[in-house]
């Protein structure tokens, strides 16, 4: 009997939902399609129908959830914005589990052999948000908002490396802190530090 396409979709959320458990409790590398086939209550050859292969499977979780650098949008680009948008971004993610998961899941990641593109992947993310980053902090220094002594290139390097620190940190060590608060204080003592207020 040929399936539906709701039946397929379903199967392959069923799929997502137990390789996002497992990769969670086990990690990547210690995790077999059979774990994932077998948590999901599937076959292997319904993990083959919908992915290649492992790596596949978590190229799919990654979409589920976007980085914070793919958050960042053009629309971006006064540093009031970028400073609001990383507010928001890091209360969000201090609320869904399911995005606290695939990011610890992504952290702990081996990213050797198969796994290489993915962290490909993210260095690509990475540099496209830093590029965005980048205009924003020329934008301000144009406008004489930028403390003399940062550079554009430095700033949104420093931005980045903080926030990706603090989450990073968060994750890695049983979020034993209040994200939401401890991001305020630090993106508040680094624009100020900016002397970026004003956009």
């Amino acid at each position: 009997m040929r399936r539906t396409k709701a039946e397929a979709l379903e199967t392959r959320q069923r799929i997502l939902c137990a390789a996002e458990q497992i990769f969670y409790e086990k990690g990547v590398a210690e995790t077999t399609l059979e774990d994932v086939a077998r948590a999901a209550g599937v076959t292997r050859g319904a993990i083959y129908w919908h992915f290649a292969n492992k790596t596949e499977l978590l190229l799919a979780l990654h979409d589920l959830v976007p980085l914070p650098q793919e958050d960042m949008t053009e629309e971006a680009l006064t540093l009031d914005h970028v400073k609001q948008r990383c507010l928001e971004w890091l209360r969000v993610i201090s609320t869904d589990e399911r995005r606290q998961r695939i990011y610890a899941i992504l952290l702990r990641c081996e990213y050797s052999d198969e796994m290489a593109g993915i962290l490909q992947r993210q260095q690509a993310l990475d540099e496209e948000a830093r590029e965005m980053l980048c205009r924003a902090f020329a934008n301000a220094q144009q406008r004489g908002h930028l403390a003399p002594g940062w550079s554009p290139d430095v700033a949104s390097r420093c931005f980045m490396w903080m926030v990706k620190g603090l989450y990073f940190d968060w994750l890695r060590y049983g979020m034993k802190f209040d994200l939401v608060a401890e991001g305020e204080k630090c993106l508040a003592q680094l624009f100020g530090g900016f002397g970026a207020c004003r956009t």
